[in-house]
């Protein structure tokens, strides 16, 4: 069977025909400089922030591996490019155009989750797909959707029934995506966790729908995962200020400890402060966070109260009341201070989704974006890179000590090794 033939695509002499290979080249073209585009206004964006050492925090740092994106002229081989993100704060690239999760897709199906995010309707499907399949999508029928819309369904609930009982999660990064439809209640939302096991693997952990982030929705979910045989809590949990789930954690979680998300955390204080001098405060707070040791990232603390308490003082006070939360990640592993210091798990997954959910408002019902929002995780879930240092993990379950990242080796207990001398 030939290439285009297994992609469900019917291209005859299409890598002969020379109009065709060069339709295709054209097409690459097209969709790179369109990617670049997309590209030079996240560097726009980011052009004013510097690390440390004044150099530019977000750069570009050379391309993904190349893929094959498909369209009706056949499988078009397309590079997207990346950046370096110096601050660690977890910026990345991600194309709106050619997704992490668009790839050389096999099946209709894979396509569909990803059109519905772009406000594609059922009716309006076949067309779409048109553009990417040609006369293959002809066969897609509004009731074929329809049934293809109901298994994911099916298969998000069959999901959300999963035996948990060997599992065991170090990490979990919480948040709430809004995403009102068809005139419902904007207070309602995706509660979102995603945790990292002990051989340092993320998994979704939960997806369920709530009320305002609140606590008796956070409850909710970490009961019923507790109910499916979750019995041992994660060692920190990472999200926003979102009240309701940091009460629900005290109840059903009480040792777990709590990192607040520090780009969250530096948003918000951004937010008080004029855009004049934003940038000079947004360094001060890199110096925290970007600290080598607990000690130093005290005394910057102490300095950008200081120097910001008298003329700004919402800005400071939004930073204190979670000093501690905001530090705790110095407590546990060195090469795991780049996950754990912000919710990015989340935030780089779901960005894509978080904007094209108001597209959606007039194409799909809520339990639809529950299975469709489930499929679009599942995809992104095999592309999530392992947790850096995860060797370590074991070490952190254990409650071995933590200080400034590095293990401390506790001293012999002088008592104890003197009883043992003597009943030897």
């Amino acid at each position: 069977m030939s290439e285009n033939s297994a992609s469900g695509l019917d291209v005859p002499g299409a890598l002969s025909d020379p109009l065709s290979e060069l339709l295709r080249r054209g097409a690459r073209g097209l969709i790179e400089k369109a990617v670049e585009a997309e590209l030079q206004l996240l560097l726009e964006q980011y052009a004013n922030v510097t690390d440390l050492s004044g150099r530019k925090a977000v750069v570009r740092n050379g391309f993904l591996p190349e893929r094959e994106v498909l369209t009706a002229l056949g499988p078009v081989a397309v590079r997207v490019p990346k950046v370096r993100d110096r601050s660690g704060s977890g910026v990345k690239f991600n194309s709106a155009i050619v997704p992490p999760y668009v790839r050389k897709a096999r099946r209709v199906e894979a396509a569909l989750p990803w059109l519905y995010l772009r406000g594609i309707s059922t009716g309006d499907m076949q067309e779409a797909l048109t553009v990417l399949l040609g006369e293959d999508a002809k066969g897609l029928s509004p009731a074929v959707v329809s049934r293809l819309k109901a298994q994911w369904s099916e298969d998000y609930l069959a999901w959300n029934r999963r035996d948990l009982s060997g599992d065991r999660y170090v990490y979990v990064w919480a948040d709430g995506i809004y995403s009102a439809l068809r005139g419902e209640d904007d207070r309602r939302c995706l509660l979102v966790l995603i945790g990292v096991n002990e051989q340092g693997e993320k998994r979704l952990l939960a997806l369920e729908d709530g009320y305002r982030e609140s606590k008796a929705s956070w409850l909710g979910v970490i009961q019923d995962l507790q109910g499916r045989g979750l019995k041992d809590a994660p060692q920190l949990a990472v999200g926003d200020g979102a009240l309701g789930f940091w009460a629900a954690l005290d109840e059903a979680w009480p040792q777990t400890r709590c990192q607040r998300c520090w780009v969250h955390k530096t948003a918000n204080v951004l937010n008080e402060i004029p855009k004049s001098i934003q940038g000079k405060a947004k360094a001060g707070l890199h110096e925290i966070w970007m600290a080598e040791t607990k000690a130093q990232a005290e005394k910057a603390f102490d300095r950008f109260v200081k120097g910001y308490g008298a003329k700004y003082p919402k800005a400071v006070e939004c930073l204190k009341k979670d000093r501690a939360a905001l530090l705790a990640f110095y407590d546990f592993p060195a090469e795991h201070w780049t996950h754990i210091r912000t919710s990015n798990p989340i935030e780089s997954t779901f960005a894509t989704i978080r904007h094209r959910t108001t597209r959606t408002k007039n194409c799909v019902s809520r339990s639809t974006l529950l299975g469709l929002v489930f499929q679009l995780a599942l995809a992104a879930q095999k592309s999530w890179r392992r947790l850096d240092g995860f060797k370590l993990l074991p070490d952190v379950v254990k409650g071995v000590r933590f200080q400034d990242g590095i293990a401390v080796v506790e001293p012999p207990d002088e008592i104890g090794e003197e009883q043992q001398r003597i009943a030897a």
